[in-house]
């Protein structure tokens, strides 16, 4: 099976936020776990919309749903380290796009994965995809 490889432009992080690795998100082989990193991912993805006052979802039930997730790890990360996660949004198409990451850690820069999450919007009273709305598109593309 082919690797998978992940690269960004780096003008196409407009976020970023720091978390710490807890001693919970350390698995069996003592580095941090990749289901904790995906649950980081998820908390950046968040924080990214809280930051620029997106809803995820709103009064009229459209929002906004994961579609995939692809993650290359480059380097073990351990606690208590401090990370960086830089997000940005890219390949946009009619019902959405891709949120992208970049994980280092704060203190030395050593990079920790690359990662990018597909989304589209979703009406979640009708149970479709619905195209990306204009004000989102606009901000961002």
């Amino acid at each position: 099976m082919a690797r998978i490889k992940l690269s960004f432009p780096d003008d196409v992080f407009c976020f970023e936020t720091l978390m710490q690795v807890r001693t919970t998100d350390i698995n069996g082989a003592n580095h941090l776990g990749n289901d904790a990193l995906v649950s980081m991912l998820s908390e950046a993805r968040a924080q990214f919309l809280i930051g620029y006052d997106i809803p995820e979802s709103d009064s009229s039930g459209e929002g906004i749903i994961v579609t995939d997730l692809a993650t290359m790890y480059q380097s073990e990360s351990f606690f208590p380290e401090m990370l960086r996660f830089e997000v940005g949004v890219m390949d946009f198409n009619k019902y959405g796009g891709d949120f992208v990451f970049r994980v280092t850690k704060v203190e030395s820069g050593q990079p920790v994965a690359l990662a990018k999450y597909g989304f589209v919007f979703f009406d979640y009273l009708q149970k479709k995809v619905v195209p990306m709305p204009e004000s989102f598109r606009s901000r961002f593309a």
